[in-house]
């Protein structure tokens, strides 16, 4: 029989609907054909970008050329732009402002044909060192209250150049899905004093064999979540309470990059390279300290389409249990 889900956070509820359910192999996509010869991405193609607002290259090498391993640069399409004050206005019930922002690309490794998950440990915490230092610096700016740092792999997941890439988006409001999350954390610490995220990652790594937990190291835990909207969604947490990704110490990445990439390497061995998102949620900006707020990764395989039920309801229809989904990738070597 189909289970109702909530979701401890946000209150969402989720149908859990098994006996719809697919072999992981049934999950088959098409891959994107890459062609290194038009990328912008690509060594060489610097002058086809806006110019490098950061880059990690070789002590003398030139800026906007050949030699760098990470590059950011200022999306030539933005969906927000850096120049402008935000003139917010109401009329009536209606509210506006400028669509003032930052939207930048960071180019994640100059070899054409990897992907983020084909990287080594390495190479991951310098693709999340260079989401840490533009968030930094992007902090300064007074206008902006959120940053989201996210990763569309894949054309099905919304991905116009096959080069590795994520994007990082300064956001003069706090997003609703972030605000509803703030919400449910402030609603669980009101009751019980505690944080709802540090109570998921004890449950979780308390229930052993069979439970949701795919793999841990010593500072993070990778789950498929209690309530997981999609087939194999997995939640990247530390383990001890944080709130503000971008406020983690330095030496931490290192740890997160293995958790990462062994989860990136599991779903691409269980679902063959499938479509996905990535997405960090972080406390919003200046409030770095927030006590029921835990800083988190959501990776979301695309296996599916959203239809007129879940658009109507806001339900989510799983095929997946997420227990079946972790044992699953529990035996899939990374």
């Amino acid at each position: 029989m189909p289970e109702l889900r909530k979701d401890p956070v946000v209150g969402r509820w989720v149908i859990i609907a098994t006996e719809r359910a697919r072999r992981p192999q049934d999950f088959a996509v098409e891959h994107d054909a890459a062609d290194a010869r038009t990328c912008p991405f690509c060594p060489g193609a610097e002058e086809r970008t806006p110019r490098e607002v950061l880059a990690y290259r070789a002590p003398g090498g030139a800026p906007n050329g050949p030699g760098w391993s990470v590059r950011v640069v200022p999306n030539r399409y933005p969906a927000l732009m850096v120049e402008g004050d935000l003139d917010k206005k109401g009329r009536g019930v209606y509210d506006r402002m400028n669509g003032v922002g930052a939207h930048e690309v960071v180019i994640e490794t100059p070899h054409h044909e990897r992907a983020l998950g084909d990287l080594s440990a390495g190479e991951i915490e310098a693709v999340l060192a260079a989401w840490r230092d533009r968030m930094l610096d992007l902090s300064k700016d007074g206008r902006f209250r959120y940053l989201l740092a996210f990763k569309n792999h894949g054309s099905a997941a919304g991905s116009t150049v096959g080069h590795a890439h994520s994007q990082i988006i300064a956001l003069p409001v706090i997003p609703a899905t972030v605000r509803d999350e703030l919400a449910g954390g402030r609603a669980h610490w009101d009751r019980r004093d505690r944080c709802i995220w540090c109570d998921v990652v004890e449950q979780e790594l308390s229930e052993g064999d069979g439970g949701r937990v795919v793999l841990a190291n010593d500072q993070f835990v990778a789950v498929c979540p209690w309530a997981a909207r999609s087939p194999f969604e997995c939640c990247v947490l530390p383990r001890r309470h944080a709130a503000a990704f971008e406020h983690e110490p330095r030496a931490s990445y290192g740890a997160l990059a293995e958790v990462l990439r062994a989860v990136l390497r599991k779903v691409d061995g269980a679902l063959d390279r499938p479509p996905y998102h990535l997405m960090l949620h972080t406390a919003p900006l200046g409030e770095r300290d927030l006590p029921h707020f835990h800083w988190h990764l959501e990776l979301m395989p695309v296996l599916g389409t959203v239809a007129g039920f879940e658009w109507g309801s806001g339900f989510h229809i799983n095929p997946v249990a997420p227990e079946s989904a972790a044992e699953f990738l529990r035996k899939v070597t990374a």
